[in-house]
C-alpha cells in the first residue's frame, strides 16, 4: 500500500505557511556511529541496511521559500532560498529529524537565531531548476556548498537501504517533527505538515556540503545516496518552536 502521509493539523492562528519551489532533497550514506556522536544523548540515528553493510542517512534539503508568512500578520510575503541539514532520528523512541542547522538568505534569519535560539546562519543561495528539459535539472550554489543534478531515465526501482516507496517516502520525505541544540544550549522541538510528496529522482553530477564534512560525515569526493526533487511543495509551520519536555 502507498503510503497516504499523516492528518494535517488544524492551522492556528500563530502558526506560519509557506510555497516551496525547487525543493530537493539531497541525501547521504552515513557511519552511524560517526552520526551517533553529534546527537545528545536519548537521540539515536535511524539505522538502515544498505547495499555496501549498515549505516544512517543525513540530507541537506534545499528548497525557495515563495510568500513565507505567518497568519496573524498582514500578508507581506518573504521569498528566499533555504537548505536544512538534518539526519533521521528517533528522539526517546520517537520518530523524526535531528538539525544540524539551516542556512536562509534573508535578514529576518534574526528571528530564529535570536528570538528562538536556532542554530541558523545568514549565507547566500541561489537554486535554479528546469523541470521541462530532458532531462529536468536542479543547481545548487549556496557558499561552499553546490550540487549539480540531473533526472534520471527512469525512477528505480526502489532506493538502497528501504523496502520500498511507502518505506522511503515515509522516512525520507515526510518527518513532521524536529529537534535541534538552541542556543543556550537546550534541547529545542518542532513540527509541520505538507502534503505526501511525489518527488522526481535525480542524479547528482556533482556534489558538496561543507556542513557535513566539518561534521566528519563525509569526504568532498563523497556522492550522494539520492537526490527527490519536486517542483513545488506547500508548508504548514507550526511555530512558534518550543523547548523539548520529557513526560
Amino acid at each position: 500500500m502507498s503510503f497516504t502521509g499523516t492528518p494535517r493539523p488544524r492551522p492556528r492562528w500563530h502558526h506560519a505557511q509557506t510555497e516551496l519551489d525547487d525543493f530537493a532533497i539531497i541525501s547521504y550514506s552515513v557511519d552511524a556511529g560517526a552520526l551517533a556522536r553529534h546527537l545528545p544523548d536519548g537521540f539515536e540515528p535511524m539505522k538502515t541496511a544498505f547495499a555496501d553493510g549498515p549505516g544512517a542517512l543525513v540530507s541537506a534539503v534545499a528548497f525557495r521559500d515563495r510568500d513565507f508568512h505567518f497568519r496573524f500578520l498582514p500578508p507581506a510575503a518573504i521569498s528566499c532560498g533555504q537548505i536544512n541539514y538534518r539526519t533521521y532520528v528517533t528522539a526517546y523512541g520517537k520518530p523524526g529529524v535531528w538539525f544540524f542547522g539551516t542556512s536562509l538568505d534573508h535578514p529576518v534569519v534574526a528571528v530564529p537565531q535570536h528570538v528562538w535560539g536556532m542554530p541558523w546562519r545568514r549565507d547566500r543561495i541561489r537554486i535554479e531548476a528546469d523541470w521541462v528539459a530532458a532531462p529536468a535539472r536542479w543547481r545548487l550554489e549556496a557558499g561552499g556548498a553546490h550540487c549539480e543534478a540531473a533526472e534520471s531515465p527512469e525512477p528505480p526501482a526502489t532506493l538502497d537501504g528501504f523496502d520500498g516507496e511507502s518505506d522511503w517516502l515515509e522516512r525520507l520525505t515526510h518527518p513532521t517533527q524536529g529537534w535541534y541544540l538552541r542556543r543556550d544550549g537546550r534541547i529545542g522541538a518542532y513540527s509541520i505538515w505538507h502534503p505526501v510528496m511525489r518527488p522526481r529522482h535525480l542524479s547528482a553530477t556533482s556534489a558538496r556540503f561543507p556542513v557535513f564534512e566539518r561534521l566528519g560525515l563525509i569526504t568532498p569526493g563523497t556522492r550522494p545516496h539520492s537526490v527527490l526533487a519536486q517542483p513545488h511543495l506547500h508548508f504548514d509551520i507550526h511555530t512558534p518552536p518550543r523547548r523539548l519536555r520529557l513526560r
